[in-house]
């Protein structure tokens, strides 16, 4: 087949994308696919090379330790805020498939897919509609609550409104200590932990950077856990402990700065209850193909769950590619499902 991975984009995340669509297109390339790699913002290929098929694998990319800088590159490419270049739409008309390896902004929120969709071009993954559901925690929070799937108390405030009214509605609503969060991002980009007042005004502004409506959820303490599903199947569920800190952009693309343990050591009921609430939540948020869920266990034993991850990352540190891997899929086999998948559903 000729696969397309579509990967980087204008996110906080595109960092992460790239890693990924590296990786997903070595995969693909070893498993006798033509792949093409590229880059939907630039138009480039990952390593910014003129997109072109291939059945040779690429070399991967890695992910920095700081978030990218999305000013700095709008400003070296002069493309501004286009979210596709030009040349993209081209590319995926040659493809059989389009292996959607972004993460963030229109690669996840549905965007990307509403358009593909009008194309009528395969492609992996949750279609619009779910991915909308999912990106937007507000939205998606409701669903689950409604669904009797336990989620985290939380308010979702503008922060055009300024800062004093919306930390006011936080410690009247919500209290402390609580998580702050843009509303539609990612890999805890923008994500504090908050204990106090002190803290809140900080954790507002480093949210700001990439939105203006953020949430603020109330902090759950416990076991942070999550779940994967493919095709159906719930896969075995991984259990995240930092070494300092939380779960945070740093301490997930960082090698040897969190311990992943899979599959978690939890009691045969509790693995059932995570199932069963997985599977419900894949349903309630209308996903397809792919998911991650994100939990907290508390010490009641009770699992909060605070995300949906349409897109989960399958650099070498991800979560999803270890869930598969203990449930017996290689990665490389793994990223071939997914491709024929969306072959099969399309």
């Amino acid at each position: 087949m000729k696969i397309l991975v579509l990967a980087g984009g204008l996110s906080p995340e595109r960092d992460v994308s790239l890693t990924s669509g590296s990786l997903i297109a070595g995969a693909l390339a070893r498993k006798g696919h033509a792949v093409c790699t590229a880059d939907l913002y630039t138009g480039r290929s990952i390593h910014g090379d003129i997109p072109a098929y291939s059945e040779t694998p690429i070399p991967p990319y890695t992910v920095g330790k700081q978030v990218p800088d999305l000013a700095a590159l709008m400003a070296e490419t002069g493309y501004g805020y286009r979210r596709i270049a030009p040349n993209v739409p081209a590319l995926w008309r040659e493809a059989d498939v389009v292996f959607i390896a972004l993460h963030g902004d229109v690669g996840e929120n549905g965007q990307l897919q509403a358009a593909l969709d009008m194309e009528c071009i395969p492609y992996t993954g949750t279609g619009y509609a779910g991915s909308l559901l999912a990106m937007d925690k507000d939205l998606s929070k409701q669903l689950l609550s409604r669904a009797d799937i336990p989620t985290p108390p939380w308010v979702t405030c503008k922060l055009s409104r300024g800062i004093d009214p919306v930390m006011e509605q936080i410690e009247t609503e919500i209290g402390y200590p609580c998580v702050i969060k843009p509303c539609s991002c990612g890999s805890s980009v923008g994500v504090s932990l908050v204990s106090d007042r002190a803290s809140l005004a900080g954790a507002l502004e480093a949210a700001a950077a990439y939105e203006d409506t953020i949430l603020a959820e109330r902090m759950i303490k416990g076991r942070e856990l999550t779940v994967g599903i493919l095709d159906g199947r719930v896969l075995p569920p991984v259990e995240i402990i930092p070494k300092t800190g939380f779960y945070d952009y740093h301490n997930k693309y960082q090698a040897g700065c969190t311990e992943e343990v899979c599959p978690a050591a939890l009691s045969e009921e509790t693995v059932c209850r995570l199932n069963q609430l997985a599977l419900r939540a894949f349903e309630v948020l209308r996903l397809g193909g792919y998911a991650r869920f994100d939990y907290i266990l508390d010490a009641d034993g009770t699992p909060w769950c605070l995300e949906a991850n349409t897109l989960p990352g399958m650099t070498p540190l991800s979560l999803l590619p270890l869930s598969a891997k203990a449930a017996g899929v290689d990665y490389d086999t793994l990223c071939e499902t997914m491709v024929l998948m969306a072959r099969r559903d399309a």
